[in-house]
């Protein structure tokens, strides 16, 4: 994975400046579990060192690929699902004989020397062997086509026909080739492994696994920066802070997901260089104690590469570490100070909240209003735009599909079709988060994105006043944007900022207070 640099420190500053499913919808898939991957290019691009802890075993999410790929009926009776004794062994004549008697018996004409009748016969037996017989100049299915055919028989049940399907799609995509034939690779594995019952195994084994060491930034950071809509959506949420912090002399700023800590280089640029005096920085990062970042010292590298940067600029600086899940975060942790303005981060990570359509405690919304008690001066939301929570199964695949269809197309217009950075990112991140939304239901489905005005009406009810974005950061991010390819979109609404690639909406930012 190639480092990526931080944006250019002089437009980073005058940013800074001036200012749930139905029963029927999950799946368990019952015939047989090993060897699901064996075969199939899933072995070769999604094998990034699974571990005995975040990987089902081979007994337990695995399907063989003959029971899995190879249905064959083992009778006529079983293929038109009637039973035997009700069949009749008809040869081509005998049933050719019988359609021309039949046509008589319905038009009356007993002549069997007339041949005008006899022509009849022909093109009605002709027509009704045409029905009955598979139409050989149709079109193949294209791969979207059949994604959703397939994605149609796993939500009626029909697992059969949904086998036959992904085995034709594995023949059909590839991670290598155009934006279509991408998706459709991962999204075929998130169906499969929905029928297998593994989709959380897949997306515990994905996870990024980079240390945040200062010369290697995660396959997540990449896709932050090479992808216009993320990164934009970062410069929204550090503007409205930037502007929080403008007359204070002490900030802290808590974040739910500190992630690699990228955000905050160009904030402490921006906050550093400006005119007059730096505030007294703290920062708390919140960090899931399972994770690898956990596990290798994450946490402590991240804050001392931020105060590293801070003390080049002649910024006071403090990091906090708190490794807790963040539905364990209380206010008594956050150590928050009465001379200090609190500004507190949420930048993806409020869908990973399971909320009141996975159990009555409703953490999402039980976080919101205790982050309202710590009476900040200013919250920032950067969200994706797509309902991927409450949605049920086929609605929310056709959801995900043409989500992130925009994204794998906007990759492709920024970075080379052969990049190794974006096949890394596409396996590591958007394939992980994929399988689980397609995979995975309950508990177990943790990318759980909703769309703006459902932040929105959250908020709210949570005691929120929304804060609109200011013109001079707006200004600044539309001008920026004209850098890249024009697809790329930003609009605004609601006092928030909505970026986009094409006409899909795909982040939105928005502050609150």
């Amino acid at each position: 994975m190639s480092l990526v640099r931080p944006a250019d420190p002089s437009k980073l500053y005058t940013l800074g400046s001036n200012s749930e499913n139905s029963g029927s919808d999950k799946i368990n898939f019952k015939n047989g579990a090993n060897q699901y991957f064996r075969d199939s290019y899933n072995q070769h691009y999604f094998s990034d060192s699974p571990t005995e802890e975040t990987c089902p075993s081979n007994s337990d999410s695995i399907v063989t690929e003959n029971s899995f790929n190879s249905y064959q009926p083992h009778s006529v009776s079983e293929y038109l699902n009637v039973p035997d004794n009700e069949l009749i062994d008809y040869d081509d004549d005998d049933i050719r004989l019988k359609l021309q008697e039949l046509e008589r018996e319905l038009l009356n004409d007993n002549d069997e020397n007339d041949d005008d009748s006899m022509d009849i016969d022909c093109e009605w037996a002709h027509s009704i062997e045409n029905l009955a017989l598979p139409n050989s100049s149709k079109q193949p299915l294209t791969s979207k086509e059949l994604l959703f055919d397939c994605a149609s028989s796993i939500s009626d049940g029909n697992m059969e026909e949904a086998s036959i399907s992904i085995r034709k799609l594995r023949q059909m995509v590839s991670i290598q080739g155009d934006p279509p034939q991408r998706i459709a690779a991962y999204m075929v594995e998130g169906l499969a492994a929905r029928m297998a019952a593994s989709g959380q195994g897949i997306y515990r084994a994905l996870k990024c696994k980079e240390p945040p060491a200062s010369d290697r930034l995660s396959a997540m950071q990449i896709l932050f920066e090479i992808c216009p809509c993320f990164k934009f959506g970062f410069m929204a949420a550090n503007g409205a802070i930037a502007e929080a912090f403008k007359n204070e002399e002490r900030v802290h700023i808590i974040d739910f997901d500190i992630n690699q800590g990228s955000q905050y280089i160009t904030l402490i640029q921006a906050l550093g260089t400006r005119p007059g005096k730096p505030p007294h920085m703290r920062i708390t990062g919140v960090d899931d104690p399972e994770s690898v970042q956990r596990v290798i010292g994450g946490l402590k590298v991240i804050g001392q590469r931020l105060e590293q940067l801070a003390k080049s600029v002649g910024m006071p600086f403090e990091f906090q570490a708190l490794a807790t899940k963040t539905e364990d975060v209380t206010p008594s942790m956050l150590n928050c100070q009465p001379n200090e303005a609190i500004v507190v981060n949420f930048a993806f990570q409020l869908h990973h909240m399971p909320d009141e359509s996975v159990s009555t405690v409703n953490q999402r919304d039980q976080l919101l209003r205790m982050v309202k008690s710590l009476e900040p001066k200013l919250v920032t939301v950067v969200e994706q735009d797509v309902n991927t929570n409450t949605a049920p199964f086929f609605p929310r695949f056709v959801e995900a599909y043409n989500y992130y269809s925009a994204v794998f197309e906007s990759l492709d217009a920024t970075l080379p079709r052969e990049s190794l950075d974006r096949m890394n990112v596409e396996r590591q991140c958007l394939a992980r988060d994929i399988v689980n939304i397609v995979a995975c239901e309950g508990v177990e489905r943790i990318e759980r994105y909703e769309v703006a005005g459902k932040w929105r009406a959250r908020m709210t009810m949570a005691g929120f006043k929304s804060y609109p974005l200011s013109p001079y950061v707006n200004g600044t991010i539309k001008i920026l944007l004209k850098q890249y390819c024009d697809k790329y979109k930003v609009k605004e609404e609601g006092g928030s900022l909505h970026f986009g690639w094409a006409d899909k909406i795909l982040i939105v930012a928005s502050a609150w207070k």
